[in-house]
């Protein structure tokens, strides 16, 4: 009997995970197609939120909590849908657009199975270092012609969401408002400075996609002020080993991004200047 049961219980878990793997599969390819075909934010914008409604399936009061929670989830997945598009709407022939979006698709499929689910500190900093560089790669690809407040306000956004995910995951509840709002400041100050001039890099094999070099720097930054953090409360003080190797790796970086690329030629690196004006 016992036997039976454990068989019966082996047999509904593989049956659960096997349908959990085939809806999110079907959701990546549902996007894919709702942008391909319809041309259309709106339609995978709507597959997006239609797929989270296990936030709004609790009582009223949970729903807030519920979509801070979500809001790192809810940042990747419409970045993809926006980033579909601009791949789909770039100039380049349709067997390059159609392999950069597939790309992009199993990418996102991976997002869902494998890094999302995973609850460990270790990945929920790299869930947050994900919605962060999207986040703020997505945006900055749209807002060219959006007025600065919005940006700001989309930065902050972005900012609060990646950091509160990642405190979240320390036994410091006392804190996690606090810094969250603090660097959610911090991604605001930094939208509005970089809004009117910002450098963009063309991505490999993902024609039409560009990488702002903000987004660069502030994953990076991040990365710190995360080391900082870790260092600090473990520790009760910030060690220097801790924190010395990604301290070095950011000033390399805003050398090499602030200083040296500006120097050379766009055309030798393939970057693009986004202006507003």
């Amino acid at each position: 009997m016992a036997m039976e049961l454990l068989k019966f219980v082996k047999r509904r878990s593989f049956l659960s995970e096997a349908i959990y793997v085939g809806l999110n599969v079907v959701l990546g390819l549902a996007l894919l197609a709702s942008i391909a075909y319809t041309q259309s934010i709106a339609l995978g914008l709507v597959l997006v939120f239609v797929s989270k409604w296990r936030v709004a399936a609790v009582r009223p009061r949970y729903w807030f909590a519920n979509l801070q929670a979500n809001l790192v989830d809810f940042i990747v997945s419409i970045s993809f849908v926006l980033d579909l598009f601009l791949i789909n709407n770039s100039a380049y022939t349709t067997s390059e657009r159609w392999g950069a979006m597939i790309g992009l698709t199993v990418l996102y499929i991976a997002w869902l199975l494998f890094l999302k689910p995973r609850s460990r500190r270790v990945y929920m900093v790299a869930q947050a270092g994900v919605a962060l560089f999207l986040g703020t790669a997505t945006l900055y690809a749209f807002s060219y012609e959006w007025p600065v407040s919005l940006v700001v306000i989309i930065m902050w956004l972005v900012g609060y969401a990646t950091a509160r995910h990642v405190l979240t995951s320390y036994d410091d509840e006392t804190s996690v408002m606090f810094l969250s709002l603090s660097w959610g400041l911090v991604l605001a100050e930094l939208g509005w400075l970089t809004y009117h001039w910002t450098i963009a890099y063309a991505v490999p094999f993902m024609s039409g996609l560009l990488i702002p070099q903000l987004s660069v720097l502030v994953l990076a930054l991040g990365f710190l002020i995360y080391r900082i953090y870790d260092s600090f409360y473990h520790h009760q003080k910030i060690r220097s080993q801790d924190i010395l190797l990604p301290l070095l790796f950011m000033i390399g970086l805003f050398i090499a991004l602030l200083v040296l690329v500006p120097l050379i030629k766009c055309g030798s690196v393939d970057c693009t200047g986004l202006i507003n004006l």
